[in-house]
């Protein structure tokens, strides 16, 4: 086997919108409020094998904008990447997913959420840029946490 075969490979095969929903459930009246809006954003992120060597990416935002308690806007976008990764050490490959594939997809979705809100009527929000190494670390923490509270409550439920 030649040692071409071995080499790390990396390559984005495509990257697409995979889901966008908007909801204005007061409009028009909410166009008429003064107030400026509260803005709250949801972060999730998944990978899944597609094929040998083939993984999709899926970064997904949540952003909500209320005025007082009424939403004037609730907009959902997925965008996804499909990329070919072979031959990238195990320990690497679930990095790679969790870090260096949304970096490339969350531009993507930034642009097209931001387009949605502004021909939706609204002034645009721009989505700051995320530091996917520590989100991803931070899902690492949480697991890690989740999985020892589950094994704290088996050891004590075991106990006589």
């Amino acid at each position: 086997m030649s040692d071409e075969n071995l080499q790390p490979v990396f390559q984005i095969q495509r990257v697409y919108l995979k889901d966008m929903s908007l909801e204005q459930p007061n409009s028009p009246a909410i166009f008429l409020e003064q107030d400026a809006p509260t803005i709250e954003v949801a972060l999730d992120v998944g990978a899944e094998p597609l094929a040998e060597g083939i993984y999709e990416s899926t970064v997904t935002i949540t952003v909500t904008a209320k005025v007082k308690d009424k939403v004037a806007f609730l907009v959902e976008g997925k965008q996804a990447g499909i990329f070919e990764a072979r031959n990238i050490p195990a320990e690497q490959l679930d990095p790679l997913l969790g870090i260096g594939c949304p970096n490339i997809v969350y531009p993507y979705l930034r642009a097209n959420i931001a387009d949605t809100i502004t021909r939706a009527g609204f002034p645009p929000v721009h989505l700051a840029e995320i530091n996917f190494e520590v989100f991803y670390q931070q899902r690492l923490q949480a697991i890690a946490e989740q999985q020892a509270a589950t094994a704290a409550a088996d050891g004590s439920a075991t106990v006589q």
